[in-house]
């Protein structure tokens, strides 16, 4: 391998993340969505959804997820306008996940989670699900979509939201 091989090879290794599972948080102030993925970060799969319990509660809930789990980073959705601003949610997404770094001691990175919500309600619109069937797994669905989108995105360590005329 010639040195302008192995240098670019170099950085790419410096700037891979630490290997491990991802969790996706499809954040709400009642309920969050949790997806997780597997080691080798292929696979996104829905997890739980969870019903905040106040700030105790949700410290000992996210604790022992990263601990159970394993979880190396946590991937929080921004949820952000179609001209790519960030929202009034996407600010109190944001303080979730410096909370959650702070609580678990696990790095959090945010990605544009703007469709997953409607297609996950796509999607469960299409099974044979009662209505309380599909609230029930609409935000852990919702959640897998995005951190699906941001393996494919290539796992970005920061996605600014952008303004879909970009």
């Amino acid at each position: 391998m010639d040195s302008h091989h192995s240098s670019n090879f170099e950085r790419a290794a410096e700037s891979a993340p630490v290997p491990g599972r991802l969790a996706g948080i499809d954040f709400g102030t009642v309920r969050i969505g949790v997806a997780i993925t597997d080691p080798a970060r292929r696979l996104a799969s829905p997890l739980d959804n969870y019903t905040r319990r106040g700030p105790a509660g949700d410290a000992r809930y996210f604790c022992g997820l990263a601990e159970t789990e394993a979880i190396k980073t946590f991937v929080v959705g921004l949820p952000v306008h179609l001209d790519g601003k960030e929202s009034q949610k996407s600010i109190e997404a944001r303080a979730f996940g410096q909370w959650l770094t702070e609580t678990t001691g696990v790095p959090v990175v945010f990605f544009d989670e703007r469709f997953t919500t409607a297609e996950a309600e796509r999607i469960l619109g299409g099974a044979e699900l009662s209505k309380k069937q599909r609230k029930a797994r609409l935000d852990k669905l919702a959640a897998q979509i995005m951190l699906s989108a941001f393996l494919e995105a290539g796992q970005p360590a920061e996605q600014s939201p952008r303004s879909l005329d970009d």
